[in-house]
């Protein structure tokens, strides 16, 4: 299965978790008195909000190169993951925003079997987090593992939820309050979040050397290459799941240049060959 088609499932996987717990969350905070909840059910709507975002995303970035867009359509993907980035504040607002106001007024304790479904929530969207984040690794899909993180954020706010609510059902009158302080808590974790998301995608964005380990390897696989002495400059970036490398790539002086061109060829088609990631490959031959 190619990583764009992995990733597609993926996504798949979370529209549907995302849809049944914003359900979920929605009833149990409404019925149970916890505002808490209400604000991870707001959460986790946005998160539906997200991966359809995510999903046209992976789809439109999986069409061919054509005369307008000769290196695919790879870099919607971090644009996407701005989008995604945009959701996450969206809800850390509106989170903060509903808290400040309960805090403010006075209203019911939440009821002590809400903590049962904050329980069984938690150990779902901390399971999502790492079945996304372990699919956005092996895809190399930036909006993905941005995805994934909206699963660990749902999970903290659910954590703060918990943590709020136990306060107010121990401590009694004067604390009922606890889980609205615990979801405004949780709407500065998200928005902290959104800072490490936004981060690496705005580097993909900008061409930011940050493939070391991927460059090393490339030059490693060169030097197997019938004819190649060594290799100087080389740039990677990234567009979608894909890499793009530009390679200076070092030849005897005196060979003939359909020689140099046919190196060329077999050094381009090598490293294709043994780096499924890479998609565009130019070579430059330079001379000893």
């Amino acid at each position: 299965m190619t990583n764009a088609k992995t990733a597609i499932r993926t996504i798949y996987y979370s529209i549907v978790g995302s849809t049944l717990l914003a359900i979920i969350k929605g009833l149990a905070g409404v019925f149970g008195n916890s505002y808490a909840l209400i604000a991870d059910a707001i959460e986790s709507t946005t998160d539906i909000f997200s991966s359809l975002l995510v999903l046209f995303g992976l789809k439109y970035a999986k069409r061919p190169a054509d005369d307008n867009h000769p290196y695919g359509h790879g870099r919607i993907e971090p644009l996407i993951t701005f989008l995604v980035v945009g959701f996450l504040l969206l809800s850390a607002v509106l989170i903060a925003y509903e808290s400040i106001r309960n805090i403010q007024t006075t209203h019911l304790p939440p009821k002590p079997w809400t903590l049962f479904v904050l329980g069984g929530i938690i150990i779902w969207k901390e399971i999502s987090f790492r079945l996304v984040l372990k699919k956005s690794i092996e895809t190399n899909s930036s909006s993905l593992k941005a995805d994934a993180w909206h699963h660990r954020s749902d999970a903290i706010t659910s954590v703060m939820a918990f943590i709020g609510i136990s306060i107010a059902l121990l401590f009694g009158e004067g604390f009922e309050t606890a889980d609205d302080w615990a979801a405004l808590f949780a709407a500065g974790f998200i928005i902290y979040n959104s800072y490490l998301i936004f981060r690496p995608a705005f580097g993909e964005i900008m061409d930011e050397h940050l493939y070391d380990d991927l460059i090393e390897e490339i030059r490693e696989v060169s030097l197997t290459v019938d004819g190649v002495l060594g290799t100087e400059k080389c740039f990677v970036r990234k567009a979608g799941t894909k890499y793009h490398v530009d390679l200076h790539a070092i030849v005897k002086g005196e060979i003939s240049v359909f020689e140099g061109h046919a190196i060329s060829h077999q050094l381009k088609d090598t490293l294709i060959m043994e780096i499924p990631n890479l998609e565009h490959v130019l070579i430059h031959i330079e001379p000893r």
